[in-house]
């Protein structure tokens, strides 16, 4: 930084600044999950910056400590890494084909006893009701620090922020399944792929996905988004059974 010294502070309750002559040369802050954990993130153009942040804020942050990087950012990985960091996880992006030609979706339908509600039009609180069965599901078993790492920071008590995006697997007496679609301009995203324990392997999840899939397609949409944790082999396998490719990959990396 040539002959100004930089200082760190701590410029409020989740965020700091590097400073030199008076200058903002770095910027550290932090965000919290809904499952609780502290995701750090920081912003310098100088290595050495970085280090000073991440000596300040580690200092005063109670660990662990979570961040995430693009894997081919070979730099913001080393400089995470030389604070201590180590990978924790992988998430894959995949690209995934709408057209049914191509997916094979085209005769993907659910089972007899359950009906494809599609985006915008699921009831709330059946949907609401079918989040917390899942999410407590996930909870007991892998946990839900396991999901992807970039999720809603949502109000406390609030699971389900906006009810439009789902469609819904529904039988009779209620919700089984649901995915969840974020409405981004020209490559949708699909967030959220999930089915109630007691109803896996009847293709619930395979109908969904048909379904929202041919829906863009309809539109004119020819290719969505969904990132997947590696470790979730069945969701890698149903993507990649419809065509899906790979095209980038993004590292949780922790600090104990």
């Amino acid at each position: 930084m040539g002959e100004h010294p930089v200082v760190v502070a701590r410029v409020a309750e989740r965020q700091w600044h590097a400073l030199a002559d008076d200058r903002v040369v770095g910027r550290g802050d932090t965000s919290r999950r809904p499952d609780g954990r502290i995701f750090v993130s920081i912003d310098a153009w100088h290595g050495a910056v970085f280090d000073q942040l991440a000596e300040a804020m580690l200092a005063d942050l109670p660990k662990p400590l979570y961040t995430l990087v693009d894997e081919t950012d070979l730099d913001l990985t080393s400089h995470w890494e030389r604070a201590g960091f180590t990978t924790r996880r992988r998430e894959w992006e995949y690209l995934v084909p709408t057209d049914p030609q191509v997916t094979g979706l085209g005769s993907a339908p659910p089972p007899s006893d359950v009906t494809i509600v599609g985006v915008g039009e699921a009831q709330e609180g059946p949907l609401r009701e079918l989040d917390r069965v899942i999410r407590d599901e996930v909870e007991a078993t892998v946990g839900w620090q396991e999901m992807p790492a970039e999720v809603l920071p949502l109000p406390d008590g609030v699971t389900v922020l906006d009810p439009s995006k789902y469609a819904v697997a529904a039988q009779s007496d209620g919700y089984v399944g649901l995915l969840r679609v974020a409405p981004v301009i020209r490559q949708p995203r699909i967030g959220l792929i999930a089915v109630r324990s007691d109803q896996h392997r009847r293709g619930i999840a395979r109908a969904l996905l048909a379904h929202v899939l041919g829906s863009l397609h309809r539109r004119g949409i020819e290719t969505a988004s969904a990132e997947v944790n590696e470790s979730n082999g069945a969701a890698m396998a149903l993507f990649e059974r419809v065509g899906a490719r790979r095209a980038s990959s993004n590292l949780e990396l922790v600090l104990r």
